[in-house]
């Protein structure tokens, strides 16, 4: 992810260029998967939803929960920004990434888990484990009872009733990570 390059408000990557199936390169076009999943937000996302709600969580205003989250970037160093909707789950926090292996997902795992979630001027430190696919089913079917309606296009037919083994064999599209230790609440 480049600096000042816009992300999508659940916090999946960059957005504006290329189309679903891009690899880790960026390369490939609709519908030819060079590399791991990632889906690229649409114009009203990008431009409208993704900017609304980035601009608000940067005032302090949570919309339904929403962080900036803030990771190094993995070839810049600088940090890279994108909105995200943490889930609080039997009193640990999860991220979700329900477009894929985004940009962020793969800021995250060349930072070793370590990250920032921000809300107006808090800034909360955190290391994060990514979870297996098999550990999985119970994340993310709170996850989608909670964020279906914004989200919930991009899990294609797995909802918050589907089996944990519908859950587990969609687990690869998804990755989630739980947030081990945080500096505080934010």
């Amino acid at each position: 992810m480049r600096a000042g390059e816009q992300t999508d408000a659940s916090g999946q990557g960059p957005v504006g260029r290329g189309g679903a199936g891009r690899g880790p390169a960026g390369r490939g076009g609709a519908g030819r998967s060079t590399g791991p999943r990632y889906l690229v937000p649409g114009w009203l996302t990008r431009n409208v939803f993704n900017r609304a709600v980035a601009w608000s969580t940067r005032r302090g205003i949570s919309i339904y929960g929403s962080r900036v989250l803030a990771v190094r970037g993995r070839r810049s160093g600088a940090w890279q920004r994108t909105p995200v909707n943490p889930l609080a789950l039997e009193g640990a926090q999860y991220l979700v990434s329900p477009r894929g292996t985004t940009q962020w997902v793969r800021n995250l795992r060349a930072a070793s888990g370590a990250g920032e979630l921000r809300l107006g001027r808090r800034s909360v430190a955190f290391s994060a484990t990514e979870l297996a696919d098999a550990d999985k089913p119970e994340v993310l079917r709170a996850y989608l009872r909670r964020w279906k309606w914004e989200v919930g296009q991009f899990f294609e037919g797995i909802g918050p009733e589907s089996s944990d083994a519908d859950l587990v064999a969609a687990g690869h599209k998804h990755p989630v990570f739980r947030i081990d230790s945080a500096g505080g609440k934010c």
